[in-house]
């Protein structure tokens, strides 16, 4: 699995269509924000391009991406997991008590987890080094907007309708998500385009994926979902696991790989097997 910080900070690249308001790429060191755009929005992401915005320059190090995270009510996220909230807090006090995830096969979706107790975090660490996300309380100060639903979780324990139920809570949760990211201003602001929103689960967001389509979604893989509504030009893929095993002796990196090889991973259905979702591999060329 991708680290929880790895999979925000690549939501801030540049190959991931950042707005042209987009304060990409605070650095730690100075705290300052380097506004890069251009005309359609879009951050190129050829060689001359890269020299010409000085990404070449850049430490990851030194890179934090800024987050802001709504503050959803806890039904979207630890009241799954059975955490009870205390008065009117949204969140639970992680310095003294972490909630506790689902174990088995809900394993597998636990990034919307740790990625939600890793922005939590960040407001209490004394020390930023070695970390590529913190949260923000300004919007406007963001790089992207983190929607801590925990979809996989919902669809895994509350998809199936209860005898006293016409509709389930899963579906429920989705129709008020959506009913309260459109109406935002930072969604209106975008049109949803830095938005971060996670469906693990390849049937988790049924209902509203095609209604949210313009955010980031983090997947396991887009094996049902149309091109139109996920893509590896806008999305982040985290597997499940991998099926292909690492080439021994391999010493080419990123730069030097003219083709881009992605596959769709492979899901636990039961505890001592696995189902593949994909037949095959796909090539992109990275020059496209």
């Amino acid at each position: 699995m991708l680290s929880c910080s790895y999979v925000l900070r690549s939501a801030g690249r540049p190959h991931l269509n950042i707005l042209a308001n987009s304060k990409l790429l605070a650095l730690k060191d100075d705290g300052n924000s380097r506004p890069r755009t251009h005309r359609d929005g879009e951050i190129p992401i050829s060689s001359e391009s890269l020299k010409k915005y000085n990404l070449f320059k850049c430490n990851p190090s030194n890179q934090l991406l800024k987050v802001f995270m709504y503050d959803l009510p806890p039904q979207f996220h630890f009241e799954l997991l059975g955490w009870k909230a205390e008065g009117k807090s949204v969140w639970p006090d992680i310095r003294s008590t972490v909630p506790e995830y689902q174990g088995g096969l809900n394993l597998q979706h636990s990034i919307e987890y740790w990625l939600t107790l890793d922005l939590l975090y960040s407001e209490f660490a004394d020390n930023l080094n070695g970390r590529s996300a913190i949260r923000v309380h300004n919007s406007s100060e963001a790089d992207v907007i983190f929607v801590p639903f925990f979809s996989s979780i919902s669809y895994n324990r509350f998809s199936r309708l209860k005898p006293h139920q016409k509709t389930s809570m899963n579906t429920l949760l989705q129709e008020e998500l959506i009913t309260f990211l459109t109406a935002q201003q930072e969604w209106k602001r975008s049109g949803g385009k830095d938005h971060i929103i996670m469906a693990h689960h390849p049937n988790s967001l049924l209902d509203a994926r095609v209604k949210l389509w313009p955010a980031i979604y983090i997947l396991s893989d887009f094996g049902r979902y149309p091109p139109s509504v996920a893509n590896v030009e806008k999305d982040i893929i985290a597997p499940y696991k991998h099926v292909i095993r690492t080439y021994a002796n391999d010493t080419s990196n990123f730069d030097t790989r003219l083709i881009l090889l992605y596959f769709q991973g492979a899901i636990y259905r039961k505890d001592i097997s696995t189902m593949s979702m994909s037949s095959g591999l796909t090539c992109v060329d990275k020059q496209n």
